[in-house]
């Protein structure tokens, strides 16, 4: 079993029941990862998720190793049949191979380049492990996804959500960095899976991929999509159609008190203050980032354990 996506989720309903029981006694599985090892693969940078990934190994009695990949491993081959006489040094089948054989699990965080769709979208690292390694694969963010981060959102909705068809908006904010997709798509298909009314938002011109939104609502003025929110989840994202271009980094659509209303805010962290959100918004009591944070852990626990009990 891996878990690369929202759809290795057969049912998300059960899985945040389960993953809410998990973080009221967080030790309580603590003999299923006894003996098992976790390795944690970063191409990239990471607080949460490189922390949270290893408490909830720990919590699973498992043990962890971590890799700076970027850093500290061999530039990576991905191509078959390359001629391999300039900058790689390694090719991805003897890496997942040999990685195989030091750990039960094998976990990576490797984001999109934002200059190649194509390339992205073929997510030659995470599938590159997944085509050669012998273990299962878990998705601590890739180029289009984040489902760690979305199932860690769910837990969150279901905490402090007071209706049973709560409205829920995802809205675009302005940055001043070309950010990915991953965490938007991820959040959409997890809100394509729970019973609410569900609104993106976003300037003309930030579509997401229309595969991933399908039939979701857009709505291209803000104000009209936040009225009667309940939930509000802010991200930035570039552009897809245009890919990876800032189209304009609009101040009009920073997340403020006013437009928030009563929702609760939500966002996955790291977050620029005054930016993409006021100070204003996070530092009252709707904000809800620090417990998305700390859900990050029980949603990480929930995918190992899953895992843990198949093989």
């Amino acid at each position: 079993m891996n878990y690369l996506s929202i759809e290795d989720i057969d049912s998300l309903p059960n899985w945040v029941k389960e993953a809410r029981l998990q973080k009221n006694n967080p030790r309580q599985n603590e003999s299923i990862g006894k003996g098992k090892t976790l390795c944690l693969l970063f191409f990239n940078n990471s607080l949460r998720t490189r922390l949270s990934t290893q408490k909830a190994a720990i919590n699973l009695g498992m043990e962890v190793m971590v890799m700076n990949f970027g850093s500290e491993g061999w530039a990576l081959e991905y191509e078959d049949g390359t001629i391999m006489d300039q900058g790689t040094s390694e090719h991805i089948k003897e890496a997942a191979q040999v990685v195989s054989q030091y750990a039960d699990i094998i976990a990576i965080r490797a984001f999109a380049g934002l200059q190649d769709k194509e390339k992205d979208e073929a997510e030659e690292v995470l599938n590159g492990f997944v085509n050669y390694a012998s273990v299962p694969i878990v998705n601590m963010e890739s180029s289009i996804g984040h489902p760690l981060q979305a199932l860690a959102d769910a837990i969150t909705i279901a905490e402090h959500r007071t209706k049973t068809r709560p409205k829920v908006v995802l809205s675009w904010a302005p940055h001043p960095k070309a950010l990915p997709h991953a965490v938007a798509n991820s959040f959409v298909e997890m809100m394509q899976l729970q019973d609410a009314d569900f609104v993106i938002t976003h300037p003309k011109g930030y579509e997401l991929n229309i595969e991933i939104t399908k039939n979701s609502t857009i709505e291209y003025d803000q104000d009209e999509a936040l009225k009667n929110a309940d939930f509000v989840y802010v991200k930035n994202w570039s552009s897809y159609l245009d890919y990876g271009k800032i189209l304009h980094k609009d101040s009009d659509w920073m997340m403020t008190e006013e437009k928030l209303g009563k929702a609760k805010f939500m966002h996955c962290l790291p977050v620029r203050r005054n930016v993409v959100v006021t100070d204003g918004v996070l530092d009252n009591g709707k904000s809800l980032v620090i417990e998305q944070a700390n859900n990050r852990t029980y949603a990480a626990q929930i995918v190992l354990k899953k895992i843990l009990e198949k093989k």
